[in-house]
């Protein structure tokens, strides 16, 4: 390559050659592209930036790009693109990724309009795996389109993208098309939203363009209807473009609709998911779990009540809660916005002191959450799902890879004043569709530190397996309450580390400004 001969302003950061635009959307132009200090090929994307960022705003733009993908590449290797680089320049964001073979899928679409079912079935498995790593991994992408998607021999996928949401004071930067109807009306973007975007994809491979393409009004669009979309490929779209968060069906979900798309209609996955063309192969236990990680699968409201009831599981871990409540007022510190799935900037060391602190075992390190409470968790374990009900409640899930077992937190502002009615009324409804839910025994009241309390506990089945929770909701006054929630496998129950670990979560539990009581 002769970089004499080469056009000044296409250049990027005085290495990186731009060739040939592949792909241009609102906001993001992709080229082909030459690392001069590698001659290796290259793909080089441009994303245009708000005005005001600033340079600093700018930087961490680039850094946070890094980090994202990092992240994500750590779970799911062959379905991410490798940044080499990312820089702001002239007003700009450049991302510098190895050479990504394949298409993208806005091209695909452009050139033959519409894909069949099975084949669209399986690509959007492929972009469900990866999506599922990255919000593992405590990522949204928030920006995903057809232009980020590079589609390879065998319908494999790659995504490019991850880390730029929320750059600016636009909730998404490119594509707007794809944004869900909560990026329209301007919230920081959660995992939900990905499913929307994968939906909206999902829409476009069919009729040859997005739902917003016949949006109603601002912030709206025509719903699709089943007369249009019947069967489990309508399903799959329809689930998935619900205008409300909380109404989308986990990732499960809408992978059991694909495989039956894509094995109902022609050539595509077994019913098992299959190793050889998962983008996240390297990344998943011998078993074939995610490490047994817990993602909420949903929520609603209880009739007359704000409690949070989960419908539904993903990766085999039964999922309900009770108490519920709003969030606390945020700290005026800076911090980066806290979406569902996102990790906030809570505390990921040990506290001061946390290690001789009465009550806190070997083994096991005080969490102290940005919302203010904290609790002593083992070794490894972090926050893997946070979901939020508007300004009324929100729950928080900590687990680590490879243990099935998870301890769930959930806030509320308004429930009962007796917590065995809230258990028996609000919360053991919901559970009761869940597949072999068996509540054990009666509901007990008790008391949690001197609060008002009551347990629950209960069986529910996930995939031929037995899981049992635990389920202690208290009140703290002004008709706020929380619930501690500990699920593990049935078989394991009375095992030592989990009977150990249980009494510690109650033990060390503190609210938001409690101290022992």
């Amino acid at each position: 390559m002769d970089r004499a001969r080469a056009s000044a302003d296409r250049w990027v950061a005085g290495r990186y050659r731009r060739l040939q635009v592949i792909h241009q959307e609102d906001n993001l132009v992709s080229w082909s592209g030459e690392d001069a200090e590698t001659d290796r090929p290259c793909l080089v994307q441009r994303i245009e930036l708000a005005e005001h960022l600033g340079a600093r705003g700018a930087r961490e733009a680039a850094e946070r790009v890094v980090e994202a993908h990092r992240r994500v590449g750590a779970l799911c290797p062959s379905g991410v693109a490798t940044v080499i680089d990312a820089m702001v320049e002239d007003g700009s964001l450049w991302v510098v990724t190895e050479w990504v073979r394949g298409t993208p899928l806005s091209e695909l679409l452009l050139e033959r309009g519409r894909l069949d079912r099975p084949r669209a079935a399986r690509i959007g498995l492929g972009v469900l795996d990866v999506l599922e790593a990255a919000h593992e991994a405590g990522v949204t992408h928030g920006e995903l389109s057809p232009g980020q998607v590079f589609v390879q021999d065998g319908d494999r996928v790659v995504l490019t993208g991850f880390g730029t949401a929320g750059t600016g004071s636009r909730p998404r930067l490119t594509a707007p098309s794809y944004a869900a109807p909560e990026q329209v009306r301007g919230e920081v973007p959660g995992p939900a939203a990905d499913l929307w975007a994968l939906g909206a994809i999902l829409h476009a491979t069919a009729r040859g363009r997005p739902p917003a393409s016949e949006r109603s009004g601002p912030g709206g669009f025509d719903r699709p209807r089943p007369s249009v979309w019947p069967g489990a490929w309508g399903r799959a779209v329809r689930r998935t473009l619900r205008p409300d968060p909380r109404d989308r069906p986990d990732h499960e979900t809408v992978r059991a609709t694909l495989r039956r798309v894509a094995i109902g209609d022609g050539p595509g996955p077994s019913t098992t998911r299959s190793r050889a063309h998962d983008p996240c192969a390297r990344a998943i236990p011998a078993d074939g779990r995610r490490g047994g990680r817990a993602m909420l699968a949903g929520t609603a409201l209880a009739a007359g009540t704000v409690t949070v009831v989960v419908l539904a599981t993903a990766h085999g871990l039964p999922r309900s809660d009770g108490p519920a409540a709003p969030l606390p007022p945020r700290s005026s510190a800076p911090a980066s916005p806290e979406v569902p799935g996102t990790p906030g900037p809570d505390s990921a060391a040990p506290s001061p002191g946390a290690e001789s602190s009465p009550g806190v075992p070997a083994g096991f390190r005080t969490y102290t959450a940005r919302e203010g409470f904290s609790v002593a968790l083992p070794e490894g374990w972090r926050r893997i799902d946070t979901r939020r009900v508007s300004d009324l409640a929100y729950r928080i899930v900590f687990g680590t890879r490879g243990d099935p077992r998870t301890l769930a937190v959930t806030h509320s502002t308004r429930v009962g004043p007796d917590p065995v009615a809230v258990w028996r009324d609000d919360v053991e409804p919901g559970l009761m569709s869940a597949s072999g839910y068996d509540r054990l025994g009666e509901i007990r009241a008790t008391t949690h530190q001197g609060r008002r309390a009551a347990d629950m506990e209960w069986l529910a089945e996930v995939d031929g397996s037995r899981f049992r929770t635990f389920g202690r909701g208290f009140l703290i006054g002004e008709g706020r309450g929380f619930s501690l929630r500990f699920t593990a496998p049935a078989g394991d129950w009375r095992e030592p580390a989990n009977e150990g670990a249980l009494a510690t979560f109650l033990r060390t539990f503190r609210e938001p400004g409690g101290g022992p009581r």
